[in-house]
């Protein structure tokens, strides 16, 4: 009884997924990006804070604060 066998390998029947379609859609994909980023921005969003928060303080020194600061000196 035979067996069938794999028939043999041609390098050119390779991945249809080859590297230069891989570079082709990299570079396409960068050209995308930088003309993305060429586009009209919107106007920017502002924050509204009522007087009083423009006010209060914002920074406080707590315990896990200052151990980070004593353990991340140089």
């Amino acid at each position: 009884m035979k067996t069938p066998q794999d028939p043999p390998r041609n390098p050119s029947t390779r991945n249809p997924l080859q590297r230069r379609d891989i570079l082709k859609t990299l570079g396409l994909g960068a050209a995308g990006a930088a003309a993305a980023t060429m586009l009209p921005a919107g106007d920017e969003a502002q924050a509204m804070e009522s007087p009083q928060e423009q006010v209060k303080a914002r920074y406080r020194e707590t315990e896990h604060v200052k151990r980070f600061y004593a353990l991340n000196r140089l």
